[in-house]
């Protein structure tokens, strides 16, 4: 058979070509529900216990929780077992379930520039050790910076033998469970430093959200300097254990959404549009990308002629319907307006001040 009987053969629909429709049916039917989820699009909360331990809500204001947030490389979704027993009814094998263990996750997050990995692990490990609390030499007893030098004070000498001292200096040491200086009282207990950890799988404007109950670290690995990886980054890793799981989902509303906390947030994310995003794919009336420029790309298309213009005109009528759909276009274009015009005076503004200081006549500015 020539090659031109195999051609035709395969272009009028031969046994060795395949369309794309069983993937399409698949993968795209009902929002894409039955699409695999990626690995790296997720989000990880840490909630500390502020309530409960008022100081720390001075060492972990919210910003730097949600920092922390940014520091996580990678992390497990929670695992879990069964135990079960084989008994006999008569003979025949029953199997019985007697509990389920809930497995601990890890956690890996990048050693970072300003310290809020590893200060977190600090106030965690001397929370409940007393062991890294006290004075050692002239530095202060906390974290960080050890100050000026005429704010120091001798401490405590880890160094001193006191086996056979009649009085011991100082007497708190390893895990303390009572509360102490942490706003609750002595009879109930110390507070669990974290109240959940939040996992976010993101998917198509959706998330599906795992929250750790009570979680404790049982495991905590600092990383190792080697001269011999000269493209390795520093890390720090714990494992967790946990009481209890919770199942949560939603979809992502505006950013940053409050389902989320933490999730683009513009202090650390750039919420700016893109300029080479598809017209209709942004949710702005005015700006780039928006539904003026999908308005006037298909008009641009309908007078292109052909079937191309059809098809692109379609696509972007498309595109701007998902986008708007069930959203307030008279708000949008009201808030849209006010920042315009409020640019523009700005603009103008500066504009005149710029025309003022490069006269070269001028009486304020004589040069």
């Amino acid at each position: 058979m020539g090659f031109g009987q195999d051609f035709l053969k395969g272009f009028f629909g031969g046994q060795g070509l395949r369309d794309y429709r069983h993937a399409s049916r698949v993968f795209t039917t009902n929002q894409y529900e039955l699409k695999p989820r990626y690995k790296y699009l997720f989000h990880v909360v840490f909630t500390i216990n502020v309530e409960e331990i008022p100081y720390l809500r001075g060492v972990f204001p919210t910003e730097e929780l949600y920092q922390l947030s940014l520091l996580v490389k990678n992390v497990d979704l929670p695992k879990y077992t069964v135990d079960t027993e084989t008994l006999n009814q008569y003979n025949r094998k029953r199997v019985v379930q007697t509990r389920i263990n809930y497995q601990p996750v890890n956690v890996t997050f990048h050693d970072d520039g300003g310290d809020n990995a590893r200060r977190m692990w600090y106030y965690y490990f001397s929370y409940y050790y007393k062991d890294a609390i006290q004075q050692y030499g002239n530095n202060p007893v906390t974290n960080g910076s050890i100050g000026p030098n005429q704010n120091r004070q001798v401490g405590f000498n880890y160094n001193a033998r006191d086996i056979y001292d009649r009085e011991l200096q100082v007497k708190d040491w390893g895990y303390v469970g009572e509360s102490t200086s942490d706003g609750t009282s002595a009879t109930s207990g110390k507070p669990p430093f974290f109240r959940d950890i939040r996992i976010f799988g993101f998917d198509q404007r959706k998330f599906a959200e795992y929250v750790l109950i009570n979680p404790m670290i049982t495991a905590w690995n600092h990383d190792r300097y080697d001269y011999a990886e000269g493209a390795g980054t520093m890390e720090h890793s714990m494992t967790v254990a946990y009481e209890t799981v919770k199942y949560f989902e939603g979809g992502l509303g505006e950013t940053p959404d409050a389902n989320v906390p933490g999730f683009a947030d513009p202090s650390h994310y750039d919420t700016t549009l893109s300029p080479i995003a598809r017209p209709g794919s942004n949710r702005t009336v005015f700006g780039q990308g928006g539904l003026l420029d999908a308005g006037l790309g298909i008009i641009g298309d309908l007078q292109s002629g052909g079937v191309d213009g059809l098809i692109g005109a379609a696509q972007k009528a498309g595109t701007a319907y998902e986008t708007f759909k069930g959203k307030d276009l008279q708000s949008i274009a009201r808030t849209e307006a006010v920042r315009i015009g409020t640019q523009e005076l700005l603009g103008g503004a500066q504009n005149a001040t710029r025309q003022v200081m490069n006269r070269n006549n001028s009486t304020f500015f004589p040069f």
